[in-house]
Order: C-alpha cells, then structure tokens, then sequence
C-alpha cells in the first residue's frame, strides 16, 4: 500500500471544523476519490498547517486520482484548505488502529534507505509492543521513503492529553527506533486528528 501525503500552509483555523467535515464527509463515500482506500487529516492549529494523507494500494492509483484531488481543492476556498506546499509518495510499512484517534505525533526518521526494513523490524518485533502498552495509545502508521532513507512514524493517541502523557516514554522509544534503523530523528511534530476514516489494517510483509 502507498500514502499520498499533502502538506498544507496558511490556513484559517476559524474554518477548521467546516474543513473537517467537508473532508470527512468526501472520506465515506467510496467514489469520492478512485482508488482510495483510507484517509488521515492532520491539523496545527498554532501554526495553521495540516497533512492530508491519503492511501491507494498502488503508486498508479494515485497519479490516476489527481484530477479528483484537483477537483476537491477547486471546490474549498483556499482560506478554508490553505495552500498545498508539497505533495509526496510513501510506501505504507504497517498500519494498525487509527479510526476514532483524536490526536497524533509524527517522527520523522533519516538513515541509510538498506537499514529501512531492519529498522521496521525491530520497531514492530520490540518497540511498539511498548508503544501499545501506553494508556490512550490508538494506532500507528509507518511510511517509508526507499530512496531518501525517510521513515516517517505516525502514533495516534485517543486525545491530546494521552498524547501529553505519553512524550517522556515516547521520546525514549523514538531513540532506539532511530538507533535501530542507523539513523537520526529529523523532526517531531504533534497534531490534531481532523479525520480518520476507513483505515484498513496493513500489515507488515518486510
């Protein structure tokens, strides 16, 4: 499987819950986007950005539903959407949980692209049984980038005060993760859960 991940900017959060629904209501309707198979909509309120990220089962489905994504964008004004700074392809590693998740943390992990699977390995045999084990822990998705060397862990957390709750022991499980692929943490970043619709458990073939 393979995520479509759009990042957004600039976006008034007086309309967010307009956009929420907007999105949400698109996201269970099977046809709304062809292909698709799950959706993830992640907002800052602070810093008026969102993730929209999207799964297919292929990177062909995907490049065959740009026109539809096109379509949603002309039919949201721009202050309600933001503006679309990137839009990037990732291979889904694992996918578990999610739906009714209210928050999220993303860590963005950067290491040599042959230790990707090893890392994964090792993050689904050892550390997230421990993730799991956290009070308020949803769900968890993992993206890969095979030519950067990228991964990026997405854990859902019930509410904003799990997620709060859960950082001392997730800092030290997003070490060994990054330890265990080579690599080095990139970036952290919290956010508010917008939509979580249809998301099918993908499990881990590495």
């Amino acid at each position: 499987m393979y995520a479509r991940v759009a990042a957004f900017e600039g976006r008034d959060m007086n309309l967010a819950e307009q956009l929420s629904e907007k999105v949400r209501d698109r996201a269970r309707h099977e046809d709304a986007i062809p292909g698709a198979h799950g959706f993830l909509m992640l907002i800052d309120r602070e810093q008026g950005t969102a993730l929209g990220i999207t799964l297919f089962a292929t990177e062909k489905e995907i490049r065959a539903a740009e026109p539809a994504f096109e379509e949603m964008a002309s039919a949201i004004p721009e202050e309600m959407r933001g503006r679309r700074v990137s839009v990037d392809i990732y291979e889904v590693l694992m996918l578990d949980g999610g739906t009714g998740a209210k928050a999220a943390r993303l860590s963005t992990l950067e290491g040599p692209p042959d230790q990707i699977d090893p890392g994964t390995r090792r993050v689904i045999e050892d550390i997230l049984p421990r993730v799991q084990s956290i009070d308020g822990f949803a769900g968890v998705i993992s993206l890969a980038d095979r030519k950067s060397g990228t991964t990026k862990l997405i854990t859902l957390w019930t509410s904003a005060d799990a997620l709060t709750a859960s950082e001392s022991a997730a800092s030290n499980l997003r070490s060994e993760a990054a330890k265990a692929a080579g690599g080095t943490i990139a970036g952290v970043e919290r956010y508010e859960v917008a939509v979580a619709e249809r998301l099918a458990k993908v499990e881990a073939t590495i």
